[in-house]
């Protein structure tokens, strides 16, 4: 029992180290892209330099600044409530099936590591598409002057999408604990895939809403990474995850109706 005790203070002890670390470098890229400032567009809003790349530099050393950026980001943001998710996955395993606390541990890393490559994966895919959008919107002035009334119906959208019964199974499953699992590496990543999965689905809203509201925004990141462990780790989900709901309505309804006199 105490050996069991001492490994859970050690696993959460590594995983404030890793937050800390994560959230540093988070805010220290952060810090970089807001000192290079970004395009100034038409309607009056202005374009984030993650879309773009720097003098001298490929696409393909763009795209992996991008998703190394994303990664980290994603740590910061998620292990908050990645955290309990891995314990239910320590004491579905167990110290005893998994041949001792240091062979929990390395199973524990591997979920984890199956966990941020989904979110890695979901990183992969919006770089494409917002660079794609970025050059639609710097080559046509009409596109650009939808991108605000466009993130104010994105908001919106996710603000709704808060209430659904969707969003309260997606909650429910990322909160069940799993039954006695196999203590073998195979079984770890699965798991990890599984949780990934069910995060970026359910995180879907919160996620789009930090992709249209500026991905590299410190404000914007800390409000997402709030509003995603309060819905995840508060007694009662589904109530907060509509709180959250309403203010995401609230919100773009206000940025549809700027959009407009801003147009």
């Amino acid at each position: 029992m105490a050996g069991a005790r001492t490994s859970q203070r050690s696993f959460l002890g590594l995983a404030a180290l890793l937050f800390a670390a994560s959230a540093a470098v988070t805010v220290a890229w952060c810090g970089a892209m807001s000192e290079m400032g970004g395009m100034a567009m038409p309607g009056g809003w202005t374009m984030s330099m993650a879309w773009m790349r720097m003098p001298g530099q490929g696409w393909s050393a763009a795209a992996a600044g991008f998703l190394a950026m994303w990664t980290v980001m994603m740590v910061a943001m998620m292990l908050p409530s990645l955290v309990p998710m891995l314990l239910r996955y320590r004491q579905a395993v167990g110290a005893g099936r998994a041949g001792g606390a240091g062979r929990l541990g390395r199973l524990t890393a591997l979920v984890g590591l199956a966990y941020f490559a989904v979110w890695s994966a979901v990183g992969a895919a919006a770089y494409p598409l917002g660079v794609a959008l970025a050059a639609v919107e710097m080559q046509h002035r009409w596109a650009a002057r939808l991108v605000p009334l466009a993130v104010g119906l994105v908001v919106l959208a996710a603000g709704a999408l808060q209430f659904s019964g969707w969003k309260a199974r997606r909650l429910a499953c990322c909160r069940e604990a799993p039954g006695p699992l196999p203590a073998d590496a195979a079984t770890a990543w699965r798991h990890g895939l599984r949780l990934g999965l069910r995060c970026a689905a359910c995180c879907a809203g919160p996620t789009a809403v930090l992709l249209v509201l500026g991905v590299m925004d410190l404000g914007a990141m800390a409000l997402a990474t709030a509003a995603i462990s309060a819905e995840r780790l508060a007694p009662r989900g589904v109530r907060v995850a509509r709180a959250i709901g309403v203010v995401c309505v609230g919100a773009g309804g206000l940025l549809v109706a700027r959009s407009f006199r801003g147009g």
